[in-house]
């Protein structure tokens, strides 16, 4: 397997979590979140992320409910994603980010308390556990 470097996004209307992930390290580190107005990212941002971090692929979490179904900013973030794929020519995945959110704040609170838990650490660590989840998929080692 060649190394890759992959972008994870953890998709909101107002903020989008970013993690950046290795896979010869099979980690990720959170990243600053960027702010989105109705979704819409600043792309010159994300430009700028792909290009430093010279990323092979991008993941975006699927906010899907618990029964799998989707739910109404679903479609949001497969927008997201196809616009990610169309204007930077990078493979994109997706992957079903159900719980990230809350396995975000317990990891985030056992570092640091209730003073670590703001909405854009949380966004970035749930990008992280995207990654995290995205990488133990068999199809991925």
């Amino acid at each position: 397997m060649r190394m890759q470097t992959v972008l994870a996004f953890d998709f909101g209307m107002k903020s989008i979590g970013v993690a950046v992930g290795q896979s010869i390290t099979q980690t990720a580190s959170p990243l600053p979140a960027l702010k989105a107005r109705d979704g819409i990212p600043d792309w010159s941002l994300i430009e700028s992320l792909i290009s430093q971090w010279q990323a092979n692929a991008l993941i975006v979490g699927l906010p899907l409910n618990m029964d799998g179904t989707e739910q109404p900013i679903t479609a949001n973030a497969r927008k997201f994603g196809r616009r990610l794929a169309h204007k930077y020519n990078v493979m994109v995945h997706y992957q079903d980010e159900r719980l990230t959110t809350v396995e975000a704040k317990a990891r985030l609170f056992e570092f640091g308390g209730y003073k670590k838990l703001s909405k854009e650490k949380i966004d970035s660590v749930s990008a992280v556990l995207i990654y995290e989840s995205w990488l133990s998929e068999p199809t991925q080692a």
